[in-house]
Order: structure tokens, then C-alpha cells, then sequence
């Protein structure tokens, strides 16, 4: 039987096929658990889980504690301001310290694109990437994936854009590995300030006009304003970006007429999507949100050592 054989989850380009396919596998087996009355199985009771974030964050943390908690696992949770960072301490430091308190997890979000893997080199637990600076989110394009497998039925031929700000976003860049990987066929569009100058070397066909992007498309994935990321003025205004790259139902006509919308969040309602697809039918933005639990249940349980489909509860 394959088996999961990672310590750590520091980006996408790290997994096989073999690796992404058990992982939704196995996140496909844990939905079961959120719909008992009862969600609560003993998997991982007597493991412990520390969720460090340096950055703000709603859904990622919420989703990796409940995570932990349907687990039974023992959770921590630090911030930036709680942590001894804030007196000056180094993150080599940091990690000492956590080690010492011998966790089996360790989830990592920081603004320092490599963070994660530096962590990795100082501690035994297993580190899981839940976001470095500009570089990548896996669990979000994990559970992207499972959202498209789930409402497609495959991921493998699927024609897939990316609208946004591709340059600064985590999610694109994880996106873009997964998605490649799985065997989409993938366009990305924005505005060419936001566009990475080696972006056709990542695999994918850049197109500039939204309208043109869209056309044809299975999967429409929207992407934040990354402004906080942005070292200068990247575009005119909101206004002209929400005029020219917000998705609309105009826009989306060109669309598969069976297309799913998604988007990370948090969303910016009439910048970069109206309200009424955010909320249409065509939308699973709350689907990805539901969906990423099961998968971070999957990830706790594979890295921590189950790397198998019994035991689950």
C-alpha cells in the first residue's frame, strides 16, 4: 500500500500526484466526521498541535484548529503578539523553544517567504506552510483541488483560469504547481503589472483581456488585491481594476455555462467579484471553506503518521 512518507508540508512542488491524490482521498473520507452530530473522533488524541501565525488570518487558523479539535488533538495557539518574537527573539530561537515543548505539528504563517522550511531544519515535529510571504499556501490549493474534484468530478483536462494578482499571491503560485501537476490546462489574467515576468515559464498561457481569459473555462479562480504585498502602485485605482478585471456576470458569459467561481478570501465584494456571484449559484467560494477543514484534517493525520486509510474513526 502507497504510503505518505513526508515529515513536513512546505509548498506543492515537494508532493507526487501519488502524495496529492491521497491527500484528497483521505480529506474525502474525513467529510464524513462534520456532518455527525457529534464531530469528534479520537484519531490523533494525545498528539499535539501548535499553530504559530505571524499574520492575520480568519479562515486558515479557524480551519487548522477545528481541524486539530475533530482529531482530538491538543491544539496551542500563538500569535506574533503573544510570542517572545516581539522582544526580539530570532526564529531559530523560536523554534528551540517550541522543540522543547515537544509537539508532534507545527503551523507556520509568516510575511518571510522560506520561514516555514528554516523552521523545518530546527525542529523534529512536522511543519505545515499555512502561508510564507509571496511564495506558497499549499492547503489552500489542496483544498481547492478537492473542491474541484468534488464538484467536477476530476481535476486531469480541465481548463482553469486565474484572474488577479498572480505576481504577489501565494495561492497563484501553490495553484499553479497543483493544478499543473493534476493535469488542468491553466490561464492566468491581470493587469500586466500583476502579471510575473516569468509566468509562461511556470506552465501556464497568459491573456491580458479577462474577456478573452474567461472563454471557454471549467474553473474561474479569483484572487485578493495582495495590497500589503505591494511595494508600489500597481494599477490606477479600485475603481478602473473593478471596471476592467472584476468578474461580473457579463464577463462570465463567455464561461463553460456549468463553471464553478472561487476565491481564497477574504473577498473584496464590487472590487474584484459582485455580490451576486459571490453568492450565485455558480460560486463554491463557501464550498472551499467547508472542504478545508477535511483537508487539513488529512494533512494533521498524514503527517503525524497515519499515511494510511484505517484507523480513521
Amino acid at each position: 500500500m502507497y504510503r505518505f512518507s513526508h515529515k513536513d508540508l512546505l509548498g506543492m512542488e515537494q508532493l507526487s500526484v501519488s502524495d496529492i491524490n491521497m491527500i484528497l482521498d483521505t480529506a474525502d473520507t474525513f467529510m464524513e466526521i462534520s456532518s455527525r452530530d457529534i464531530k469528534k473522533v479520537p484519531t490523533l488524541r494525545g498528539k499535539s498541535v501548535i499553530s504559530f501565525f505571524y499574520e492575520p488570518s480568519t479562515r486558515t487558523k479557524a480551519s487548522f484548529e477545528m481541524a486539530a479539535k475533530r482529531l482530538s488533538a491538543d491544539t496551542i495557539s500563538l500569535s506574533a503578539r503573544d510570542s517572545s518574537m516581539v522582544k526580539g527573539e530570532t526564529l531559530i530561537d523560536t523554534a528551540r523553544n517550541l522543540q522543547a515543548m515537544n509537539p508532534d505539528i507545527i503551523i507556520l504563517r509568516h510575511p518571510s517567504s522560506g520561514a516555514p522550511h528554516l523552521l523545518a531544519r530546527y525542529v523534529d515535529a512536522g511543519v505545515i506552510n499555512a502561508g510564507d510571504g509571496t511564495h506558497e499556501h499549499p492547503s489552500q490549493a489542496l483544498l481547492d483541488l478537492f473542491t474541484i474534484r468534488k464538484k467536477k468530478g476530476r481535476i486531469k483536462g480541465l481548463r482553469v483560469v486565474i484572474v488577479g494578482d498572480i505576481a504577489h499571491s501565494r495561492v497563484a503560485r501553490s495553484n499553479i504547481i497543483g493544478l499543473r501537476k493534476m493535469g488542468a490546462e491553466l490561464t492566468i489574467s491581470g493587469p500586466p503589472t500583476m502579471i510575473p515576468a516569468d509566468a509562461e515559464s511556470l506552465g501556464v498561457k497568459v491573456v491580458l483581456d479577462p474577456a478573452k481569459a474567461l472563454k471557454g473555462k471549467d474553473v474561474i479562480m479569483i484572487l485578493r488585491i495582495q495590497l500589503e504585498r505591494q511595494s508600489g502602485v500597481l494599477f490606477p485605482s479600485l475603481r478602473e481594476y473593478s471596471l476592467v478585471f472584476g468578474l461580473n456576470a457579463e464577463l462570465t458569459k463567455g464561461a463553460k455555462k456549468d463553471v464553478i467561481i472561487m476565491h481564497p478570501g477574504p473577498i473584496n465584494r464590487g472590487v474584484e467579484i459582485t455580490g451576486d456571484l459571490a453568492d450565485g449559484p455558480s460560486s463554491v467560494i463557501l464550498d472551499q471553506v467547508r472542504n478545508g477543514v477535511a483537508v487539513r484534517m488529512a494533512l494533521l493525520y498524514l503527517l503525524i503518521g497515519g499515511g494510511r486509510f484505517d484507523n480513521l474513526g
